[in-house]
C-alpha cells in the first residue's frame, strides 16, 4: 500500500476538483507530518491556517476523545450542556455579545452574508430584497454559490451562473473606491479580508481596515471581517484585525477554531444585529453540537495557554528577514510578504520553464510542504507551535531549492 496506490485511488474514485501535490501524509505531529512510507516532512502550509495548534495537539485530541465517548450530536432541536459553556467562552474571549456556530469556514461567511441582510431590512430600513454587499476584487470566501458570485476570479466563478445578485465589487487597499461605493443607501455591509490569504497573501496599507470601519459606521453599514485564515493567532495577534485596534459588526472564524479536527466555524456579532435573525430563520444540523463546541474551547484555550500569537509574530518576523535576504541574492525570488506566520514569496519562472509549481515538488523532494497559489506565488504559513530550529531546517530548504532552480 504504497503512494501510488493512495494516489491511483483518489484519482479513479473521487472528483477531480483539486490538483494535490504527490505526497499522501498519514501521520502528523506538531509542525511534522510523515508519508505512507515513513518520509518526514515539514507542513509549511498548516491545511490553510487550520492546524495553527499543530497536527494532533494533545489538549484538543482528548476534548475530542472525551466528549465524542459521551455524546456527538443532539441538533439544535434540543438544549446540550456544551454549547452553552461554549457561547459564553468565545463571546467573552473575543468581545462580543452572541455566537451563531456553524461547520465550515463557508457556511460562516454565506451567515455573515444573511446576517447583514437581514440587519439591513430590520434595523436599517433598506428596501425589501435590494441590500447590497460590498465586497473587494480577488477575494475568497469559499466556493458556495454565495462566495463564487462575490469572487472575481475565473477559476471560482466561471461555469456557475446564473449568479446571486446583490455584491458590489472594488478593488481591494482603494479606501476611494470603498468610499463611492458606500453612496449606494442600500449597502448593507463591507465584507472584506484584512489580509488577502488565498489571493496570495496581499497586505493592505497601514490604515486601510481602520478607514474602512470609519466610513461604514459613518454611512451606518456593517463591516464584516471574513478571519476565517488570517484569524486565531495566524498573523501575529489574536485577529488580524487587531493591528488596527478594528472591532467588525461581524466577525467570521474557522479553521483553526477546531485546531485542524473537524468543520468548527462561527460568525460573532452584538445584540443589535445577531437577533435579528428569529428561531427558524437560520441554523444547521450539525452546527453547535457539542463535539465542536467542546473542540472548540480546547482549541482557543490552546492559543492563548501557549501565546501562539506571540510566537507567529516573532517568527513571521525572523523568517520573513531572512528570506529577504534570499530575495537579494537570487532573482528567481521575486519578493516576500506577509504579518506573523502567513506569508508568501513570489516566483519568477525559469527560462526553462520552471515554475511555482516545480518550486513545491522541489521542496517536497527536500522534505517541506508547500502550495502554489495563483501560478507564481507560494504561501508559507506553517503551524503556530514552530520553534527557531525548525525555521532554520526550512529556510535550509527553501535555499537549497533556490541554488538548484534554473
Amino acid at each position: 500500500m504504497n503512494s501510488q496506490y493512495y494516489i491511483e485511488l483518489e484519482n479513479k474514485y473521487g472528483a477531480h476538483n483539486y490538483h494535490p501535490l504527490e505526497v499522501v501524509i498519514a501521520e502528523g505531529k506538531g509542525v511534522w507530518v510523515w508519508d505512507v512510507e515513513g518520509k518526514k516532512y515539514l507542513d509549511f502550509l498548516s491545511a490553510y491556517s487550520a492546524v495553527n495548534q499543530g497536527h494532533c495537539h494533545p489538549k484538543i485530541i482528548n476534548a475530542l476523545i472525551e466528549q465524542a465517548k459521551k455524546l456527538t450530536l443532539t441538533s439544535r432541536a434540543f438544549y446540550n450542556n456544551a454549547l452553552g459553556e461554549y457561547e459564553k467562552f468565545i463571546t467573552e474571549l473575543l468581545g462580543y455579545d452572541k455566537v451563531l456556530p456553524m461547520n465550515t469556514g463557508v457556511e460562516g461567511g454565506e451567515t455573515a452574508v444573511k446576517l447583514a441582510r437581514r440587519w439591513a431590512y430590520d434595523v436599517k430600513g433598506v428596501p425589501k430584497y435590494e441590500a447590497k454587499i460590498i465586497v473587494a476584487n480577488d477575494n475568497f470566501h469559499g466556493r458556495t454559490m454565495m462566495a463564487v458570485s462575490a469572487s472575481t476570479d475565473p477559476e471560482s466563478y466561471e461555469g456557475y451562473g446564473p449568479y446571486l445578485p446583490g455584491f458590489i465589487k472594488i478593488p481591494f487597499n482603494d479606501i476611494p473606491a470603498l468610499e463611492k461605493a458606500l453612496e449606494d443607501p442600500n449597502v448593507a455591509a463591507f465584507m472584506v479580508e484584512p489580509i488577502q490569504g488565498e489571493a496570495g497573501v496581499f497586505v493592505p496599507d497601514d490604515g486601510y481596515l481602520k478607514k474602512a470601519q470609519e466610513l461604514c459606521k459613518a454611512k451606518n453599514v456593517l463591516l464584516i471581517c471574513d478571519e476565517v485564515q488570517t484569524g486565531l493567532a495566524r498573523t501575529g495577534k489574536m485577529l488580524a484585525s487587531d493591528y488596527e485596534n478594528v472591532k467588525p459588526d461581524i466577525l467570521v472564524l474557522g479553521k483553526a477554531l477546531s485546531g485542524g479536527t473537524m468543520p468548527v466555524s462561527a460568525i460573532l456579532a452584538n445584540d443589535e444585529i445577531m437577533l435579528t435573525i428569529k428561531p427558524g430563520q437560520h441554523g444547521s444540523t450539525f452546527g453547535g453540537n457539542p463535539l465542536a463546541c467542546r473542540v472548540a474551547i480546547a482549541s482557543l484555550q490552546v492559543i492563548v495557554e501557549e501565546k501562539l500569537a506571540d510566537n507567529a509574530f516573532e517568527m513571521g518576523n525572523y523568517f520573513r528577514s531572512e528570506v529577504q535576504k534570499f530575495v537579494n541574492e537570487f532573482e528567481h525570488l521575486v519578493l516576500v510578504r506577509g504579518k506573523g506566520l502567513l506569508n508568501a514569496v513570489v516566483i519568477k519562472p525559469t527560462e526553462s520553464g520552471k515554475t511555482a509549481w516545480d518550486f513545491c515538488v522541489a521542496l517536497k523532494e527536500e522534505g517541506l510542504l508547500a502550495k502554489p497559489t495563483h501560478g507564481d506565488i507560494i504561501r508559507f504559513a506553517p503551524p503556530l507551535v514552530i520553534t527557531k530550529e525548525e525555521i532554520d531546517f526550512a529556510l535550509e530548504k527553501i535555499y537549497k531549492v533556490l541554488k538548484n532552480f534554473n
